[in-house]
């Protein structure tokens, strides 16, 4: 029975982080769905909502390492668990907003929950659970199931809305995150695993020093924050933008859906190359080739084959940067606190989340179109590639003394 153990463990978690991504990253790219229907019952415009979305991007960013550390130390599922509660709290509390003040604290739940059931505590459990040579595949499987997640729920959840009313769809949606607290369980064999317990004798004082002293570290933190200025700017602002070309409404919402599908191509595919190649130069690739991809987007008329080709393609190099950067964070500093280093390089992706959603808007609202934000995509891109390249993929010397 023992020899089975190892084997099986890895499945259990990759079942279970498969689910919750699933669930929370569906439930989390259909609150923009939202924005018409409450803002309208409140009378408040898109403001407040906008800040409050804003706000909760915010803290998925900020929850993230609290919510890996708090993994680390104590199990993702216990960590996981947590961050359901606190994700169903805010959904309940939005399915019964009657102010301004009820839509931007319910939207700080959603985000802070979020986190913890997000890649964060995901990620540290699987890379904690497989082996070296499968661990960036394993990641890119699961990163693949959130992409699942956003191409079955924001259709499923658009449904609730039209046949049973907005608030009514929230209190369903309740059940359905409820359902991750079943599959949590699974992320509580990651402390069962062998590789779990590398690098236990090192402090979490010590790990943040470690970390944050470590160029490659600051490097790939630093470029994450790209991945979420184009990710966040392309998933708020596309569906706009195409109907400013005077193009039918349904193109915008197919070319999220394409690239939600894509991307589930995409980090099973650069998953599995993240096990045999360099996952910095494969990181260096995809950064460049999303520059090179909005360069030709910006001279291409604008049909309705354009924008849909344009989505397939960016959806394949739409999240695999995740299973790469968290593959990295893994085998430099080891899997014991992967989901809080993990957390905090998240904290940058979603700065730039922010930034992306935000200067979208405000740069269109000043100069009357998305022109400039799409040639910072671009420069960022190109930006975001380089600094891949100087990253040393190589464990840090206490993992080496450890060998020895």
């Amino acid at each position: 029975m023992k020899s089975k153990n190892p084997n099986f463990i890895p499945l259990l978690v990759i079942i279970g982080g498969s689910v919750l991504l699933l669930i929370s990253f569906g439930i989390r790219h259909s609150s923009g769905l939202y924005l018409l229907p409450i803002s309208n019952y409140l009378d408040t415009g898109r403001e407040v909502f906008g800040f409050a979305a804003a706000l909760q991007v915010l803290m998925i960013g900020i929850g993230s390492p609290l919510f890996g550390a708090l993994s680390d130390k104590y199990g993702s599922g216990k960590a996981a668990v947590l961050g359901i509660s606190i994700l169903i709290l805010g959904l309940a509390w939005m399915a019964n907003v009657n102010s301004s003040f009820d839509i931007i604290g319910s939207q700080f739940l959603f985000g802070l929950g979020g986190a913890g059931c997000g890649t964060a505590v995901v990620m540290g459990a699987v890379g904690r659970s497989v082996k070296a040579k499968n661990r960036t595949l394993a990641l890119g499987v699961v990163m693949a199931a959130g992409s699942f997640g956003q191409f079955v729920m924001v259709p499923l959840i658009g449904y609730l809305i039209e046949y049973v009313g907005w608030s009514q769809s929230l209190i369903y949606i309740c059940f359905i995150a409820s359902i991750m607290i079943i599959f949590s369980y699974g992320l509580n064999f990651s402390s069962q695993s062998e590789l779990s317990k590398a690098g236990t004798s090192q402090t979490l004082k010590e790990a943040l020093k470690e970390a944050f002293k470590s160029k490659s570290y600051n490097l790939l933190t630093l470029a994450f924050f790209v991945c979420g200025f184009h990710v966040t700017f392309i998933a708020v602002h596309l569906p706009a933008y195409i109907e400013d070309q005077n193009l039918p409404f349904w193109v915008g919402g197919w070319s999220l859906a394409l690239i939600g599908l894509f991307n589930i191509v995409g980090t099973i595919y650069f998953g599995y190359l993240g096990d045999r190649l360099s996952k910095k130069n494969l990181l260096a690739l995809i950064y460049f080739l999303r520059a090179l991809l909005f360069l030709v987007f910006i001279y291409l008329p604008k049909t309705e084959l354009t924008v849909l080709v344009f989505s397939c393609l960016l959806g394949i190099l739409w999240l695999s940067t995740v299973p790469l950067t968290s593959g990295i964070i893994t085998v430099v500093f080891g899997p014991y606190y992967m989901s809080m280093l993990y957390g905090i390089a998240f904290f940058s992706h979603q700065v730039g989340s922010f930034l992306g959603s935000w200067l979208g808007g405000r740069l269109f609202d000043i100069y009357g179109s998305y022109h400039i934000i799409w040639w910072m995509c671009v420069a960022l891109g190109i930006i975001a590639a380089i600094m891949h390249l100087p990253i040393l993929e190589k464990p840090v010397e206490r993992l080496k003394l450890k060998e020895t």
